[in-house]
């Protein structure tokens, strides 16, 4: 089953509106599973080492949420806690970074489109403009999509009512390393809402040491070798995986945002014998980062000019 980012932008809304009455989940009966049925673990995150910084890798210390991966530091709005962590990252490249809320107060939403894997969306603000397109007949447009800066970075925003909940949602989003990082708010008090998108004027956000980002630099005449992966269990999932190419061409580092362990496995082997011409800043070497999708591929040898 595919899943797509777009799932947490219209899922926004109902989470926002839990937010205002919960801050922790709701207990219920232990789940009874019925006999005779096997639990497989689905694909999962995983990485090729444990000291490069992952998207999903963030943390919340000394009121402030810190992501290394995106340069990130936010401090918290006043009486906003994370009651639970969100999801893991979705095949189609969405990640819930972080959910922050309180009673009766306004909730954020800290969420990120990898756009190497966006199926509608290249960059942040085509992500806010088809937010617009899309909205359904029962809420109303307060504010269409248009530029601001903040942070020292140029943001999309879009804001949004529910006329008969009387909730409102402001959507906020940036690229950073070829991802659409998204800030949804989501209160009825216009006025605080307003605040804290004045407050996050104060965050951080950005890599500057961070590798170049190309889309589908794995790909035609920059692949000089590879070995295709064979994926020998029946699975027909799709598989993303972001690499990082050192200034030699070899591959320094492996992200898959959703994989069975095996095949993981597989594809890292194959990956760590691929070679590329080295990506060239002002005519030096460079690290690149780029993407690419797996699922099912028989194995052969390819070189360049085959």
């Amino acid at each position: 089953m595919r899943r797509t980012f777009f799932l947490f932008l219209f899922a926004a809304p109902l989470l926002a509106q839990q937010s205002m009455v919960e801050t922790a989940p709701p207990k219920g009966p232990a789940i009874v599973y019925p006999k005779d049925v096997i639990l497989v673990k689905g694909a999962e995150p995983s990485a090729s080492d444990a000291k490069t910084p992952l998207p999903e890798g963030g943390r919340i210390a000394d009121d402030a949420y810190r992501n290394d991966y995106f340069g990130m530091t936010y401090a918290l709005p006043r009486g906003l806690k994370q009651p639970f962590a969100g999801p893991p990252p979705s095949d189609s490249g969405g990640y819930v970074l972080v959910q922050l809320q309180a009673p009766e107060k306004t909730a954020v939403l800290i969420a990120a489109q990898d756009l190497f894997f966006s199926a509608s969306a290249k960059t942040a603000a085509d992500l806010v403009s088809y937010k617009k397109e899309t909205l359904p007949s029962y809420y109303d447009v307060e504010r269409p999509p248009a530029e601001l800066e903040i942070a020292g970075h140029p943001f999309a925003r879009f804001d949004y009512v529910s006329p008969v909940a009387g909730l409102h949602w402001f959507v906020l989003a940036t690229e950073v390393r070829c991802h659409a990082v998204q800030f949804v708010l989501t209160g009825r008090d216009t006025k605080a809402m307003e605040t804290i998108v004045g407050e996050m004027n104060a965050m951080k956000i950005g890599n500057a040491g961070a590798p170049a980002c190309v889309r589908d630099y794995a790909a035609g005449a920059n692949v000089l070798y590879r070995v295709e992966p064979v994926l020998t269990e029946h699975k027909f999932n799709r598989i993303p995986v972001r690499i990082v190419i050192d200034t030699k061409g070899r591959v320094k580092h492996i992200h898959f945002l959703a994989a069975f362990p095996q095949q993981a496995a597989i594809i890292t082997d194959a990956l760590l014998q691929w070679r590329f011409k080295p990506y060239l800043v002002n005519g030096e070497p460079a690290e690149v980062e780029t993407g690419l999708v797996f699922g099912g591929a028989a194995t052969k040898v390819v070189k360049a000019g085959d």
